[in-house]
C-alpha cells in the first residue's frame, strides 16, 4: 500500500525495471479507465531534441501574465520529482503525489495481469499528470512536454490546440533512428489532424517530412525561416530581437536567457501564442506578451548559479546542446578564461561534444556521478585529444572544489559545468547547499 510520499517515489522508480515499452496501448487503456481525463484539458504539445523545457517555459510565462493557470508536465526534473507536475511552476504537492497515485496504482496492478503488461515508470507519471490537470476545473491551459520521440510517447494520447517541434539531432538514435528522416518521423507523430504545427527545425530534409506529415493530416504549418521571422538579434545581459509572424510584428523582444537557441525558443513560443490569439482561444496583449518572455527563467540552462566567482550550469547533453553552449560561450563569454567540468551517459556521440568544448575551454576536466548509465571519467578522456590542459578527477564534488578554487583565485575566470541533466541536478543541490 502506498501511504507517504517516500512509498509513492519508491514504487513509481521501481516501474524503471520495465525499461520502455514504445506503443500507446496501455496509456489508451488507462484513459478508458480514468474517464479520458486527456479529453477535458486544453493542451499545447512540445516534442524536439533540444528545447522542449524552455519552449514550456516561455509560453508558460506568456499565458501567466495574462492571468491564466496553466499546468506543465516537464522531464526530467532538476530539484525535485514533484516539479514534473506543476500549475504556474510551483510542484504540485507531496500529498498531491500519494493521492494521485492510490487512484493510479489500482491501475497498474490490473494492467499488469493483461497481456499488455504493466505500465512504465513514465507511464505512470503521464498518467498521474492527465487525471490531476482533467479534473482540475482551475486549470485554463496544460503544456505537456514529450519524453522520447513523439509517436509512441505516452503523452501522444491528447489532441492538442497547437503541436511544436523545437528541434532534430542525433540523440537516442538506437530508438528513434539513425537519420534525420527517421528521427523527424517519430518526432513529426505528435501532429494531428487539422491541428497547426509550429516548428524550428533546421535541416532541409526534417522540414520535408514536417511538411509532409501536415499535408496528411491537413495540418496548417508554421516554419521559423519561412513563415516567421527573427531580426536585430542582439547580445545583451540576455538576448534582443524582434519577430515578425503572420501579419503582425513585435518589436525588441528581450528574453534573460542567454543564446541564439533561446532566441529560437521565444519565437517558437510567440508564434504558438500568436496562433491561440488569432484563433479567439487566448486574450493577451503585447505588453503582457514581453513580460512573460523576459521574465522566463530554466533553471540548469545557462544558468548562473553564482557571480563570485562566476559558475554557469548547463545541462548540454547531446552534441546540439554542446554546440548552442559553445555557441553562448562565444557570445557572452568573451576575454574569459573558461574552465570547463563535463560528465555525460556513455551512450552519447561522446566524441563530437567533447571535440566542442575542448575549442572554447582553457582547460577541462572530465569527472563521473553515480548514474547506471554515467560514462567513466577515463572513457570520456579515451574521447578527448588528450591535451595538457585536459584532467580527470572521478569524484565530482572533489572536481568541483578544485576548479571553484582556480576561478576563485583569478580574477578573470569562469566556471561552466555541464553535460548530462542527472549530473547536473546533483552539482546543482550541491553548490545550493553551500
Amino acid at each position: 500500500m502506498i501511504h507517504t510520499y517516500e512509498d509513492a517515489l519508491t514504487w513509481i522508480h521501481g516501474r524503471l525495471r520495465l525499461g520502455m515499452k514504445p506503443g500507446l496501448a496501455r496509456m489508451e487503456w488507462m484513459m478508458e479507465r480514468l474517464g479520458q481525463p486527456q479529453k477535458k484539458i486544453k493542451a499545447i504539445h512540445v516534442a524536439g531534441t533540444n528545447g522542449k523545457g524552455s519552449t514550456v517555459s516561455y509560453i508558460r510565462n506568456m499565458l501567466q501574465e495574462a492571468g491564466y493557470r496553466v499546468g506543465t508536465f516537464t522531464s526530467p526534473y532538476i530539484e525535485t520529482f514533484n516539479e514534473r507536475i506543476s500549475v504556474n511552476g510551483k510542484p504540485i504537492t507531496n500529498d498531491e503525489i500519494v493521492t494521485l497515485l492510490k487512484v493510479i496504482k489500482p491501475l497498474a496492478d490490473e494492467l499488469e495481469g493483461t497481456e499488455l503488461g504493466g505500465p512504465t515508470e513514465f507511464e505512470v507519471i503521464t498518467a498521474m499528470a492527465l487525471y490531476y490537470f482533467g479534473e482540475n476545473p482551475n486549470i485554463d491551459f496544460v503544456i505537456m512536454e514529450v519524453g522520447l520521440g513523439g509517436k509512441l510517447d505516452s503523452t501522444n494520447v491528447i489532441t492538442p490546440l497547437v503541436s511544436i517541434i523545437t528541434s532534430i539531432g542525433f540523440d537516442h538514435m538506437n530508438i528513434l533512428g539513425d537519420t534525420i528522416e527517421k528521427i523527424t518521423g517519430e518526432k513529426a507523430g505528435i501532429i494531428k489532424q487539422n491541428v497547426p504545427v509550429v516548428s524550428a527545425v533546421e535541416q532541409q530534409e526534417a522540414i520535408e517530412v514536417i511538411n509532409a506529415k501536415a499535408k496528411e493530416t491537413n495540418s496548417p504549418i508554421y516554419q521559423l525561416g519561412q513563415d516567421f521571422f527573427i531580426s536585430d538579434h542582439q547580445h545583451k545581459n540576455g538576448e534582443s530581437f524582434t519577430l515578425k509572424a503572420h501579419q503582425k510584428t513585435f518589436h525588441n523582444l528581450t528574453i534573460a536567457m542567454k543564446g541564439t537557441h533561446q532566441v529560437r525558443n521565444a519565437s517558437l513560443a510567440v508564434m504558438t501564442i500568436n496562433i491561440l490569439k488569432n484563433s479567439g482561444i487566448v486574450q493577451i496583449g503585447d505588453q503582457e506578451l514581453a513580460a512573460g518572455l523576459e521574465k522566463t527563467k530554466w533553471i540548469g540552462r545557462f544558468e548562473e548559479i553564482s557571480k563570485k566567482p562566476l559558475v554557469i550550469l548547463d545541462g548540454a547533453h547531446n552534441p546540439e546542446g554542446i554546440k548552442s553552449l559553445v555557441d553562448t560561450i562565444q557570445a557572452h563569454l568573451k576575454g574569459k578564461e573558461v574552465h570547463i567540468i563535463f560528465s555525460a551517459l556513455h551512450d552519447k556521440k561522446l566524441d563530437t561534444m567533447i571535440g566542442q568544448l575542448e575549442a572554447v575551454a582553457h582547460n577541462l576536466t572530465f569527472t563521473t556521478f553515480d548514474f547506471p548509465r554515467a560514462a567513466s571519467s577515463k572513457e570520456l578522456y579515451e574521447n578527448s585529444s588528450k591535451g595538457e590542459t585536459i584532467v580527470t578527477i572521478d569524484n565530482w564534488m572533489e572536481a568541483v572544489k578544485s576548479e571553484l578554487d582556480k576561478v576563485t583565485a583569478e580574477q578573470n575566470s569562469v566556471l561552466v559545468i555541464t553535460g548530462s541533466l542527472y549530473f547536473i541536478s546533483e552539482v546543482r543541490g550541491y553548490l545550493l547547499s553551500k
